[in-house]
């Protein structure tokens, strides 16, 4: 329970930090943030996950993570549901603390409310196919990292900051394309929100980056099988 209770509030923080850098800051040019400030913003709710609860849940916060980190030999099955379902409702919690947030303001409009999305919903137009590609690599490649930097050979106390870095520069190649989400609870909380297209499109930012999970460890537990 504790594990699960970390991954809760560890995928609130990571919606709550990341998303809202999009909803609160983003939105207003003079605050200069951009697109950069929100990639910076991800990779650091990450990090500082990484080292308040990796030591008690792993830090997934990410269904996609979970079913990799599964398929890499490194995560018991019996847990993948439980970890979705605390990643799912931590990510709508903290959704729900950003427009409560959000609304605040007179004038609000709901908008996108940095959902994710393709075609007409995608930043900078890109097609759904685009979209799909995009995300699958991008999570692809997030978890080999993960994998990497968490093997038992890898220079200890630097897995979070090496996590983190990788979600920023993520975020930095694929905002333009769909938001950036390789993260299917990141996705649906914020499609709850923003509801219509959102939810419509949803079923790409779970298909592609579990894929792109699954496949990734997959490939690592090929690349370096043992953990001794």
């Amino acid at each position: 329970m504790k594990k699960l209770v970390a991954e809760f509030f560890g995928t609130w923080w990571l919606v709550l930090g990341g998303c809202g850098s999009a909803v609160l800051a983003a939105a207003y040019p003079e605050l200069g943030i951009g697109f950069a400030g929100v990639s910076i913003a991800f990779g650091l709710t990450v990090v500082t996950m990484a080292y308040a609860i990796g030591h008690i849940s792993g830090c997934h916060l990410n269904p996609a993570v979970t079913l990799g980190l599964w398929a890499g030999g490194r995560f018991p099955a019996k847990d993948i549901l439980p970890y979705i379902i605390a990643q799912v409702l931590g990510a709508t919690a903290g959704a729900f603390i950003l427009y409560l947030i959000a609304s605040g303001k007179s004038g609000f409009e709901l908008g996108g409310f940095a959902a994710n999305g393709y075609g007409e919903h995608s930043p900078g137009g890109y097609s759904l196919v685009a979209a799909l590609v995009c995300e699958l690599v991008m999570t692809f490649m997030f978890l080999i990292v993960i994998l990497g930097a968490t093997h038992s050979k890898a220079p200890v106390g630097f897995a979070g900051l090496a996590i983190g870095l990788a979600l920023t520069l993520i975020h930095l190649i694929s905002i333009p394309v769909t938001n950036t989400s390789v993260n299917p609870a990141r996705s649906t909380s914020q499609a709850l929100f923003a509801g219509d297209w959102a939810i419509g499109q949803l079923w790409l930012f779970w298909v592609a980056p579990i894929v792109g999970a699954i496949l990734a460890g997959i490939v690592y537990k090929y690349l370096s099988p043992n953990e001794e």
